[in-house]
């Protein structure tokens, strides 16, 4: 066995990897047990965890109890398989999980996978016999679609009684789809013939039921290994929620997400129980272009230009990217559940080549009462690990500044909002073009004392004012940025609340480094091996960075962040590093409390406000009416209230935005680049965020420069 601390980190990055889990709807027919490599993969795991991850965790009966409830709830996440009698049987094992790990034992697995599989082979004959006659709409009964808190079926009447309505719900959304269409049609057409109500509900369940057998189908061609993978990640996430195992065609899939060009929509995806979710769209490409698709929506079914759409929930994620991508100029028809109302949305998007060259720094000039300023946009802070020649975030970054200094801009915005994050020696790096020599941030091991971070170039490329813009999605190498600025008081930070609050870091290491005998690929572990903590000695982890001055968005009172995430590692704090505040600004508070009295008296600010408070009321409530009647109003209140919200981001700053010097003759020659520049200008133009963060930025009156002292 190769000694942890021997091997290379291949990759370091705070980007926010998201977890590809699997979920009930999945199984395996050809079951190929390999059981050496499952004991080599289970040996390799628990070693490299207690040896290397950041948290010291004993593999007790705490750890036992964690990995059996994820590990079936991975499985089970919407209660439609196990019941209550079945967990009587696996909880023998709830205690017992972890000494079969220390003894590269995986009987709870077998157990837990095998009755998995006699349940998958039931399931054809409950939703076959409930779909094949009509059902009572009447009937006065609700769903409750907060699965986590609903109980395991008692027995297995009251098991084909949830997926009845599960069903039931699923064939009156499309008999209400189909009901409105054809009032659709009778409104602009005297003369159009409605189908009947009985008629409409019989192809309702026939395309439910055509969707259940589709599914299912596809189910056949899963192999077990994909379950095995969920268990493991049972067991690696039981240490914190970034930990998790990638199986080879999942690490390969990583890799190609984090170079190369892209052919389809732009928009990375994840799995999320049954569910394929947008994790984030890529700057410039076609979704992003298109304004409609965002971070949070599910993708329920694709079409192809005019063909009839595929269901795509309970798909592999592998599957569902490969009818979601295809060649340029070809369109693609997504159904989509909008994260923040929960409204069903078709979303026409042209598929196009989506170049990272987007993801690169980028800077444009607004002029305001008579001042130039420069606004630049870091998408995320990026570096080529395998090539340090390469461009990367911080020399791009400097780059851009030089750019705009040349054009005599009067202040900096820096647009860090949705920035996950990426490499901390660029976030240093840049951190340092706005201060002289001194402390960024603080890196701690494992039962090490922290690491202090210096920025050691004593030339400071902008000495003028720096505003940065925030918002919930900026995270990991983003925060350090943010909180550093914040900390010598370089920057006034604006945005959400606070950010994301993403303080550690992932190391991504090919299992077989340390079982090089074995000829098959093992897969990787993305682990947990540090945690980041400011200057002024606290931690970024759950707290984030807080807004100088908060605004109101939509994501104002939802459940969002590091906070949220199970098993997050806790704030705590170390030693304050050695550093001198430069206190840049001479009426900094006068700033932060006119930009404050202006966002509570604004009527825009305080409808978007209202809008994140109906939203926080619609998440809390999970209940839906199977009576036909009661369904059809419950949708037509919802509509109703959402119209009140229309309006609410709908915005004119009138400010004039404009590509430097540089980029003009660029933008003559590439079509493509000049159409993006457009598109980016004209949302800045119609976004209140940076009309505000502008606003900040005209205010802030400089100190002598010559008081940025070295630290």
């Amino acid at each position: 066995m190769t000694n942890i601390k021997k091997v290379g980190i291949t990759i370091l990055s705070f980007l926010l990897f998201t977890t590809t889990s699997l979920s009930f709807s999945s199984t395996v027919s050809n079951v190929k047990t390999d059981p050496e490599k499952d004991k080599i993969l289970v040996y390799v795991l628990k070693n490299i965890l207690t040896r290397g991850h950041f948290v010291v965790k004993d593999m007790n009966d705490d750890f036992s109890e964690q990995v059996y409830i994820s590990f079936i709830e991975g499985l089970d996440p919407n209660k439609r398989y196990f019941t209550q009698k079945d967990l009587k049987e696996f909880s023998k094992f709830k205690y017992q999980i972890d000494n079969q790990l220390i003894n590269d034992d995986v009987s709870f697995y077998n157990l837990v996978y095998s009755n998995f599989l006699n349940k998958i082979k039931k399931t054809a004959n409950y939703y076959e016999e409930l779909l094949a006659k009509p059902f009572n709409f009447k009937k006065d009964e609700v769903i409750d679609l907060d699965y986590a808190n609903l109980p395991f079926a008692k027995n297995e009447n009251e098991l084909i009684d949830y997926w009845r309505k599960q069903l039931k719900l699923n064939t009156l959304g499309r008999i209400q789809d189909k009901l409105d269409k054809e009032e659709e049609k009778s409104k602009k057409d005297k003369n159009f013939k409605k189908t009947s109500f009985k008629e409409i509900e019989k192809e309702a369940r026939e395309e439910v039921l055509k969707n259940m057998k589709e599914l299912y189908l596809r189910i056949e061609e899963l192999e077990r290994d994909d379950w095995f993978s969920t268990f493991l990640n049972s067991v690696v996430g039981a240490f914190d929620p970034h930990t998790t195992y990638m199986a080879p065609r999942i690490k390969e899939r990583f890799d190609q997400d984090m170079s190369g060009k892209l052919e389809g929509i732009g928009a990375r995806l994840f799995k999320k129980g049954i569910y394929t979710e947008v994790s984030e769209l890529v700057s410039g490409g076609p979704a992003w272009k298109q304004g409609e698709l965002e971070a949070g929506d599910i993708i329920l079914e694709v079409a192809q230009g005019d063909e009839e759409p595929l269901d795509i929930v309970g798909m592999r994620l592998d599957d569902a990217i490969k009818f979601i991508k295809g060649k340029k100029g070809t369109e693609v028809k997504l159904t989509v559940k909008k994260k923040l109302d929960g409204s069903t949305k078709i979303i026409s998007i042209i598929r196009d080549v989506v170049e990272l060259e987007e993801t690169f720094v980028k800077s444009t000039i607004v002029e305001k009462e008579g001042k130039k300023y420069g606004v630049i946009d870091l998408p995320r802070f990026y570096i080529d690990f395998s090539d340090t020649t390469s461009r990367d975030s911080a020399k791009d970054m400097e780059k851009e500044i030089e750019r705009l200094k040349s054009e005599n801009v009067k202040g900096l915005l820096i647009d860090l909002r949705n920035n996950g994050g990426g490499s901390l020696k660029t976030a240093i790096e840049i951190a340092g073009l706005f201060i002289t020599e001194g402390p960024i941030v603080q890196v701690k091991y494992r039962g090490k004392a922290p690491i202090i971070k210096n920025d050691i170039d004593a030339d400071m490329q902008w000495d003028g004012a720096v505003v940065i813009l925030v918002n919930e999605f900026s995270a990991s190498a983003s925060e350090i940025f943010a909180a550093a600025m914040q900390d010598y008081g370089r920057a006034v930070v604006l945005g959400g609340n606070q950010t994301y609050g993403k303080g550690t870091v992932q190391s991504v290491i090919p299992i077989n480094n340390f079982y090089p005998d074995y000829d098959k690929d093992l897969g990787a572990i993305k682990m947990t091996i540090q945690k980041f903590y400011r200057v002024n000695g606290g931690s970024t982890q759950v707290e984030g960075v807080y807004s100088d001055i908060a605004m109101p968005s939509r994501f104002s009172y939802m459940d969002f962040g590091e906070r949220d995430l199970e098993g997050a590692l806790s704030w705590d704090k170390v030693a304050q590093a050695k550093y001198k505040r430069t206190d840049s600004y001479t009426n900094f508070s006068e700033v932060i409390n006119n930009s404050k009295q202006r966002i509570s008296t604004d009527k825009k600010f305080s409808l978007i406000n209202d809008y994140a408070k109906w939203l926080r009321k619609n998440q809390e409530n999970t209940t839906v009416s199977l009576n036909l009647k009661e369904f059809k109003k419950e949708n037509e209140k919802q509509e109703s209230a959402a119209k009140k919200y229309t309006d609410a981001f709908k915005y004119e700053s009138n400010l004039t935005f404009n590509s430097p010097k540089y980029e003009l003759p660029l933008i003559k020659k590439d079509t493509i680049l000049a159409e993006k520049r457009s598109i980016w200008h004209k949302n800045l133009s119609k976004d209140i965020y940076v009309a505000e963060a502008l606003n900040v930025l005209s205010e802030l009156q400089l100190r002598n420069t010559s008081q940025i002292v070295k630290n």
